[in-house]
């Protein structure tokens, strides 16, 4: 299954006037306004709820009457902003899914609604395997409600979120940090096995469609584990990987001979005890030819 992500709510808070007059209009207004659905957020054109979503994940957009009255045989229509995009229409059990026209066509077969849902006022849908590019605000409307249409208004943030590949370059002790396609742009650091952050460089930072592709390098002088993490405010999301840099061996002094070195004075080695075995034998037979002739002189006598 999907993940579906949590919602955000945010409301706009009243501001806090000497004019005792305004301020008194402001909170008629207020009242009003809330009874009625709505919010100072979405008489000013903020969006008055945030949901956000990893991309691939499925998504649901809240849209619920508060008097809970049903909706079957009403009219609402889902919209995105900025371009205007048809993403929903319900009319009187009628919708784009069943024969009813005018979808956007990035929208078909991703946008579903809740049939059981409509006797307790709930027009919420579900978007399906969302993208980087469905990021914006989207409303939802009731325009056949008397005495004034209800509106609400949703901002949807689609976040791609990729894990960084590390490495160690040829450099010694650079570390380098790659997060590509990210989305919302997202802050890259590294951090040492305390998580503290340590002195780093941006190397390239680009952006194509809204996806952000980073690179970020530092150097380490000592051995340990590092970690370079990808921070996404926008969506308070984080994502880090980890490299370890061990001990370098230095170049020291052999402590035996080479294997060729020793073969050689093996060799070597071999040869002298030969020629010594060699002379020393070629001195004995002679000693003993020399023992030989002088007995044979002495028997002749």
């Amino acid at each position: 299954m999907r993940g579906v992500a949590l919602i955000l709510v945010t409301q706009n808070s009243c501001r806090i006037s000497a004019d005792m007059e305004l301020l008194a209009l402001l909170f008629l207004s207020f009242c009003f306004l809330t009874l009625s659905g709505l919010t100072f957020g979405a008489e000013f054109e903020t969006p008055v709820a945030r949901v956000t979503v990893r991309e691939d994940d499925d998504v649901i957009l809240p849209c619920s009457l508060d008097t809970n009255e049903n909706i079957e045989s009403m009219l609402f229509d889902w919209v995105k902003e900025v371009p205007r995009k048809e993403v929903f229409m319900y009319r009187n059990r009628h919708h784009y899914n069943n024969g009813l026209p005018g979808q956007d066509v990035e929208f078909k077969g991703r946008v579903s609604h809740f049939p059981e849902e409509l006797k307790y006022g709930n027009a919420s849908i579900r978007l399906k395997q969302t993208r980087v590019e469905d990021n914006g605000t989207y409303t939802c409307i009731f325009p056949d409600i008397k005495p004034s249409e209800k509106i609400f208004r949703i901002e949807l943030v689609v976040g791609a979120a990729p894990k960084p590949y590390v490495t160690i370059l040829k450099e010694k002790g650079l570390l380098e940090c790659e997060v590509p396609g990210a989305s919302p742009k997202p802050t890259v650091e590294w951090w040492d096995s305390d998580n503290k952050t340590l002195p780093s460089k941006t190397v390239q930072e680009e952006e194509e469609q809204g996806r952000f592709h980073v690179i970020v390098q530092t150097t380490v002088t000592e051995p340990g584990c590092y970690r370079c993490v990808a921070t996404q405010m926008e969506k308070w999301h984080r994502i880090s990987s980890e490299i370890c840099v061990h001990h370098e061996k230095t170049d020291q002094p052999p402590s035996g001979l080479p294997v060729w070195a020793a073969a050689l004075i093996g060799v070597i080695v071999g040869v002298i005890v030969g020629v010594v075995a060699g002379l020393t034998f070629k001195k004995h037979c002679v000693k003993k030819g020399s023992q030989r002739r002088e007995n044979g002189q002495l028997g002749v006598v």
